[in-house]
C-alpha cells in the first residue's frame, strides 16, 4: 500500500489550522485553564474504542476537547515558573522535525541532523564564549543537562582516582563529595541522586542566595578525595549569579569539577552588558541550560555542555557491532546524551540561532531583563508591595505583608487571568515570583502584570 501526500494532508491541514487559533487567541485569551484534569479524563479516556476515526477527525476533536485544559504558557502574559515561549522559525522548524522523523543518534543515518545540530552546538559555544573544544548535546531539559554533565564528572573523577567506573560500577568506589549552594535548583540533587553520589554538602549563600566562596573552601577543607561542585547562573526566586571566579579559583585549589546549572541564566552571557553575571563561568568544567527558557524555542530542549570530549563519551556512549559509527567528524550525537533514540532537538536551536543572529538573541535576552526591572519599578512603590530581590536579571521577588495576605494576591491574580504568576517560599516568606522568560513580553504585557498585581493586592490588602 502506498502511502501519498493525500493521506497525510486533511491531518496536516487540521493541525496547521487549530494550530493558528491557538496561537492567534494569545494575546487576549485567559492565561490559566478553565478546566481541570479531572474534568477533562472522561472526555479524554473510556474503553478503547474498537474502530478508528479518520485521522483530521482525531486531530479536531483532539483541540475541542483539550482546549480548556490548556494553560496560554506561550502568552507574553504568562510568569509562572521559567518557561518560555517558542519563536516562530523554532515552532515550524520544529514542525518540520516530526515530519522528518530522524532518529538524531548516529551521525552516519542522520547526516542532515548532526551536521545541523553540530552548527548549532558550535554557535552556541561561540555565543556564550565557552570553550570552543567542548561537546554540546541536546537532551530534554536542564535537569538532564545538569545530570549529564555531572556524569561525565563522575566519569572523569573516578578514572583520575583509578577506579574503572564501567568495568567495576559504583559499589565500592572512591567516594565524590559534592558541594552546592544553599539555594542551588533542587534539580541539581535530583540529578546526583540519578548517579548514585547521594545528597551533597551545602554551602552558605549570601542573601540574594549566591554561594560563598569562602564557605565552599572550608567545606572542600574538611576532607579530601575526588570532588564535585555545582555553581549556579540564575537562582531561581532571585535571579542572582554565584561568584564564579572566586568559587572556580576555590575548586581548583582542591582538584574539584565544576559544573555550572545555567537553566535560563546562561543567556545572560550573550548580552554585552549582562556579560559580567557570568564572568569567570568559561573556567568551569560543565555547563547545563534550557533552550526553552530564555532562547524560547519548543519543549523539549535542554542542552548538555562539556569541556572534557573525552570524559563525556565514555560516560554516555555505547559501542555495538549493530551500529554504524561515522570514522570522522565530532563523535556521534548519542555519545553526548543518555539516549540512544531521540529526536533531532538541535534544530529548532539550529533555527532560532539563525532566525535571530547573536544580535537578536543579545536583544532578546536584554529585553526580558528590562521587562523584570520594569515590574519591580511599577510595583516596588507600591504601598504594602516589596521587592525582596535585587532585580538584575529576569526574576522578580514579590511580598504583600505577612504570607495569607501574599498567599491571598496569588490565588486572585491567578483567579483573575489576565496573567499567570506563580507563589514559592524564600528566606522563609511566601512569595509571589515574576519570571521574565517570554519573548513576547513588551511594554502591553509589564503594564497588564503590573496593572494585575496592584488590583489584587488592593481587593485584599488588610483594612
Amino acid at each position: 500500500m502506498s502511502h501519498g501526500d493525500d493521506e497525510y494532508a486533511p491531518a496536516l491541514a487540521a493541525a496547521v489550522r487549530h494550530s493558528t487559533a491557538w496561537l492567534g487567541s494569545l494575546p487576549d485569551r485567559r492565561v490559566g485553564p478553565v478546566a481541570a484534569a479531572h474534568d477533562l479524563a472522561e472526555a479524554f479516556g473510556g474503553p478503547l474504542p474498537r474502530g478508528g476515526m479518520p485521522a483530521e477527525e482525531v486531530v479536531d476533536l483532539l483541540a475541542a476537547t483539550a482546549e480548556p485544559g490548556l494553560m496560554a504558557m506561550p502568552s507574553g502574559r504568562f510568569f509562572g515558573w521559567v518557561i518560555g515561549g517558542s519563536l516562530p522559525a523554532a515552532l515550524a522548524s520544529d514542525w518540520l522535525v516530526s515530519a522528518w522523523d530522524q532518529n538524531a543518534g548516529l551521525r552516519y543515518a542522520t547526516p542532515a541532523m548532526a551536521a545541523i545540530e553540530e552548527a548549532a552546538g558550535s554557535w552556541l559555544l561561540e555565543l556564550l564564549g565557552l570553550p570552543a573544544a567542548s561537546d554540546v548535546g541536546f537532551v530534554t531539559g536542564a535537569t538532564m543537562a545538569n545530570f549529564t554533565g555531572m556524569a561525565a564528572a563522575r566519569w572523569r573523577l573516578l578514572s583520575d582516582a583509578g577506579w574503572d567506573l564501567d568495568r567495576d560500577g559504583l559499589f565500592g568506589a572512591p567516594r565524590i563529595r559534592c558541594f552546592v549552594g544553599r539555594e542551588r535548583h533542587d534539580t541539581v540533587d535530583l540529578g546526583l541522586r540519578y548517579l548514585g553520589l547521594g545528597k551533597p554538602t551545602v554551602v552558605d549563600a549570601d542573601s540574594q542566595g549566591r554561594l560563598i566562596p569562602e564557605a565552599l573552601d572550608a567545606a572542600l577543607a574538611q576532607g579530601s578525595g575526588p570532588a564535585l561542585v555545582c555553581v549556579q547562573a540564575g537562582n531561581l526566586h532571585s535571579g542572582a549569579f554565584d561568584p564564579f571566579p572566586e568559587a572556580i579559583r576555590v575548586a581548583r585549589k582542591h582538584g574539584a569539577w565544576v559544573h555550572v546549572d545555567g537553566a535560563f541564566g546562561l543567556w545572560a552571557a550573550a548580552v554585552p552588558e549582562l556579560r559580567g553575571l557570568t564572568r569567570g563561568y568559561e573556567e568551569a568544567d560543565s555547563w547545563g541550560t534550557d533552550a526553552h527558557k530564555t532562547l524560547n524555542v519548543p519543549y523539549d530542549c535542554g542542552i548538555a555542555i562539556v569541556r572534557d570530549a573525552s570524559a563525556l563519551r565514555s560516560a554516555m556512549g555505547l559501542h555495538t557491532s549493530y551500529l554504524v559509527h561515522d570514522a570522522e567528524g565530532p563523535g556521534d550525537p548519542f555519545e553526548k546524551v543518555p539516549e540512544l533514540s531521540r529526536r533531532a532537538r538541535g534544530v529548532p536551536v539550529w533555527a532560532a540561532l539563525k532566525s535571530l543572529g547573536s544580535d537578536g538573541v543579545a536583544a532578546q535576552v536584554r529585553g526580558m531583563a528590562a521587562a523584570a526591572a520594569d515590574i519591580a519599578a511599577g510595583l516596588g512603590g507600591v504601598d504594602g508591595v516589596e521587592v525582596l530581590n535585587d532585580v538584575g536579571y529576569t526574576q522578580v521577588c514579590l511580598a504583600f505583608g505577612g504570607d495569607e495576605t501574599t498567599r491571598a494576591v496569588t490565588a486572585r491574580i491567578i483567579a483573575d487571568g489576565r496573567v499567570w504568576m506563580s507563589g514559592s517560599r524564600w528566606r522563609d516568606r511566601d512569595i509571589l515570583r515574576v519570571s521574565v522568560s517570554n519573548w513576547h513580553t513588551g511594554e502591553d504585557e509589564v503594564r497588564t502584570a503590573v496593572d494585575a498585581v496592584k488590583a489584587a493586592h488592593s481587593a485584599v490588602r488588610p483594612g
